[in-house]
């Protein structure tokens, strides 16, 4: 969730609107209010970083997939190769060994891109992992971040209904939510 530009104006007025009633309670409203905005905004860039997390992971692990398709096909290649040696050996003739030879290094080939495929597709499984952590991460900030917004607006409550306790202790409880939930974004995922 992108900060709307004027959004600081608006705190400012509701400051502004605290001074004018001289309520003690309503300074304490409108500094709650201002520190929930400082943790909207800090959930919001830990949303963003962790949304960037996840498409460059998954970026990369379908370069990763693509690399151990390559290796895949080249290794199909040297397998067919070895298959065609082994043919025109068992064939006899003058060339046997030199076409002995030449599957037996196919053949050796082929175990050596086997095990880089392998690898590239390990590397693809673990980027896609990684992926999804921060992408449930992402999720989770999303929650928080909310909450966060959502508080500030009931704390914006107690000060219009001139310094009811409810909607200021709910946007407490839902900052405290908030808070709660974007903790939880980096212990469970």
């Amino acid at each position: 969730m992108d900060e709307l530009p004027t959004e600081h104006f608006e705190h400012a007025e509701h400051a502004k609107h605290v001074a004018e009633h001289g309520s003690p309670f309503l300074g304490i409203v409108a500094m709650s209010i201002a520190v929930l905005a400082v943790m909207a905004a800090t959930v919001g860039s830990l949303e963003t970083l962790e949304s960037g997390a996840a498409i460059s992971a998954k970026n990369e692990a379908i370069l990763f997939q693509s690399k151990a398709t390559d290796s895949w096909n080249f290794f199909q290649a040297k397998s067919i190769k070895k298959n065609m040696y082994e043919i025109a050996a068992a064939g006899g003739g003058p060339n046997q060994d030199e076409f002995t030879k030449q599957a037996k290094k196919n053949s050796d080939d082929s175990i050596s891109i086997q095990s880089q495929a392998k690898q590239a597709e390990d590397e693809a499984a673990a980027s896609l992992g990684e992926g999804a952590r921060h992408e449930q991460r992402h999720h989770i900030l999303t929650v928080a971040v909310t909450l966060l917004h959502v508080a500030i607006a009931i704390a914006t409550i107690s000060i219009i209904t001139g310094g009811k306790l409810w909607p200021w202790r709910t946007s407490l409880a839902l900052g405290a939510a908030g808070v709660i939930a974007a903790g939880a974004a980096y212990l469970i995922a």
